[in-house]
């Protein structure tokens, strides 16, 4: 069930759309709670269709175009949300006269800033577009994860190691800038996720089992998190049918995501895909010895 929160401050909702579900949920949520948004669809990244919903197809870079835009349109709150899979070029980079001078500094943050970087970047931009920046979860409060079992199947003694390790590298990883999940396997951290996004590394854990580099016979544990430092207006964790699918073709036992800074895509289908795979899908609270289970 979808909970419907009142508006939230003033201006028309952008939802800013890269790859996945997510922006469609949120657009829908907003028009269940009242609200008209309008839809800046990622080019070769939003894969989801809007009909119904106004939408500018612009380049990650077209910073002239989407400023353009969201003035037509009287917006005045932004949310982000997809996954944004490649940087843009320099030549994609088309600033407005106001943002000319920050094009060094978008460029450096391009190249060499890590993915918190990047969106920390982006959040200044539109707020420098007179926008305030909101969080999914402001949209969708129903989709943050909640603390403890969501599944039948819960976590035993050997699957907490394993979750206690893979929380101790997510957070390591997380403060590099680099990804928010790892895999844990009988105690030991066997992947850590990087540019390439959670289901590719769940990926090479299948590939690493079927070379013999991973037991067996220890199932292991995926785990994911915010950053330490990262801004919960951007990129939070996110779980959905494909991260179960991903996690039991890897051989796991189950996944723990981190409660109330996680988001978990469409539940009720997610947690009959885990039953079924007789696999646990979990939030923790990291605060808390054994991560509150």
């Amino acid at each position: 069930m979808v909970v419907r929160p009142a508006p939230i401050g003033k201006g028309r909702l952008a939802i800013v759309a890269g790859w996945g579900q997510l922006p469609l949920y949120l657009a829908e949520a907003a028009r269940e709670a009242g609200e008209d948004p309008v839809i800046v669809a990622l080019a070769d990244e939003a894969d989801r269709s809007f009909e119904g919903f106004e939408t500018l197809s612009a380049g990650v870079g077209d910073l002239a175009g989407i400023e353009r835009f969201i003035r037509e349109k009287g917006v005045g709150r932004v949310v982000m949300s997809g996954a944004v899979r490649r940087r843009p070029e320099l030549h994609d980079i088309r600033p407005t006269f106001r943002t000319l001078l920050q094009v060094p500094a978008v460029i450096r943050t391009l190249v060499s800033g890590g993915d918190d970087a990047v969106l920390q970047m982006v959040i200044k931009l539109f707020e420098g577009m007179g926008c305030r920046v909101l969080g999914a979860h402001e949209i969708a409060p129903g989709l943050l994860a909640r603390t403890g079992p969501l599944t039948s199947a819960r976590p035993a003694a050997e699957d907490l190691r394993d979750i206690e390790q893979a929380v101790e590298a997510a957070l390591a990883l997380g403060r590099l800038d680099v990804g928010q999940g790892a895999v844990s396997v009988g105690g030991r951290v066997v992947a850590l996720e990087g540019a390439e996004g959670t289901d590719q590394m769940l990926e090479r854990v299948v590939e690493l089992r079927r070379e013999g580099r991973i037991s067996q016979r220890r199932r292991g544990v995926l785990v994911k998190l915010c950053k330490p430092q990262q801004d919960v207006r951007a990129d939070l964790p996110a779980m959905g049918l494909s991260t179960v699918e991903n996690a039991s073709r890897a051989g796991l036992a189950g996944i723990a995501v981190e409660a109330g800074r996680s988001l978990v895509l469409e539940e009720q289908a997610l947690v009959a895909a885990a039953d079924r795979a007789g696999i646990f899908v979990c939030g923790i609270d990291t605060g808390l010895p054994k991560g509150g289970l």
